[in-house]
């Protein structure tokens, strides 16, 4: 069984081929970092072209790592939502049309859903532990999800404004980063030893899982137009910003796991990448008496990518999870909704 996943359901073009025996064979990706500096962050429209021009060739790569090898793939994944409707547009047309000429059946996949289930991709052999608590932070997104089983989640927090990469990302901007600048802002944040700097931990104390980080940009904004910018000022600042974000992060997951009495916890997306969420939330882990386990995938797949919607593909196509081919998109999809598209 070879799965193909396609996705763009923003302005990463990702192609990649999941095999049942081997794992993972390929994953091409296309990004689109260039186009977004020069216009100041993703335009639509000009994604959606830019997915046009990559998607073919993408495909072609992959192929070639199969030997062109089509008789062995059983099924075409695709991001159906949520995300920009006119690069998902761009993924479902190709990917049923493939699945059309080549007399396969498609699988329309939840992008968070993915990101979410990427960590087991290593332990593809091994069935998934459920139930569990799932972080999905990202430039897009920040949801605390009760992962009850495939295609049973919760959203039981949710950010009320920006997204916890969002904001990470125009703060970067501030201090003169280029986007995505949330990676960058991080490594700036690594040179800093004593800030004097304070940031506000919103919504901390709030009975609710939910949060909200505009208040923090906010923040540094003024932050920023009150002090003279230098080397050590921009790094004090990316700092303080962080452990802010971080703390928030942190506390949310905790209290999360304390209301369910779950002993693990995912992360996913691409700011589940940074190094010190991981570390805070692992001494979380260690320290606090659930004694659970903390889940994560590799830096390369924590981002878009195409192996996270090969990989889901290839787990609902075990279960029996698949349609002829259709085009199927929902730009506001919502993980707990992932079984039916509406």
């Amino acid at each position: 069984m070879r799965i193909l996943g396609i996705e763009t359901s923003c302005d990463d073009t990702g192609i990649a081929i999941f095999d049942e025996k081997l794992g993972l064979i390929t994953n091409q990706l296309n990004s689109q970092s260039q186009l977004n500096i020069k216009y100041g962050g993703i335009v639509p429209e000009l994604a959606a072209r830019k997915h046009l021009n990559d998607i073919v060739p993408l495909i072609r790569l992959a192929l070639y790592d199969i030997n062109y090898n089509i008789s062995t793939i059983s099924a075409i994944a695709y991001t159906a939502g949520p995300g920009l409707i006119s690069s998902l547009l761009v993924g479902a047309t190709i990917g049923s049309s493939l699945a059309y000429s080549w007399n396969i059946p498609v699988i329309p996949i939840n992008h968070m859903e993915a990101h979410l289930l990427t960590f087991m991709m290593k332990r593809f052999n091994n069935s998934i532990k459920f139930p569990f608590i799932g972080l999905l932070v990202s430039g897009k997104h920040t949801q605390i999800i009760n992962a009850i089983s495939m295609t049973n989640y919760k959203i039981i927090g949710t950010s009320i404004d920006d997204a916890a990469g969002e904001a990470l990302d125009k703060t970067a901007l501030l201090l003169g980063i280029n986007p995505p600048g949330g990676a960058q802002l991080s490594k700036l944040a690594a040179k800093s030893i004593n800030t004097k700097f304070v940031f506000p931990r919103p919504m901390i104390h709030h009975p609710n899982l939910n949060f909200s980080f505009s208040g923090l940009k906010t923040h540094a904004k003024k932050i920023v137009q009150n002090n003279k910018l230098n080397s050590k000022i921009k790094s004090d600042i990316a700092r303080s910003f962080e452990d802010a974000i971080i703390d928030v992060l942190v506390f949310k997951c905790k209290k999360a796991l304390i209301q369910t009495g779950y002993k693990r916890l995912v992360i996913a997306g691409g700011v589940s990448s940074n190094l010190r969420l991981r570390i805070k939330l692992q001494k979380m882990l260690e320290t606090y008496s659930v004694d659970g386990n903390l889940y994560y995938a590799d830096p390369e797949f924590c981002t878009d990518n195409g192996a996270m919607i090969a990989y889901l593909g290839f787990l609902k196509f075990k279960k029996g999870i698949f349609t002829s081919p259709k085009i199927q998109v929902n730009a506001t999809w919502s993980i707990s909704k992932s079984h039916i598209i509406s």
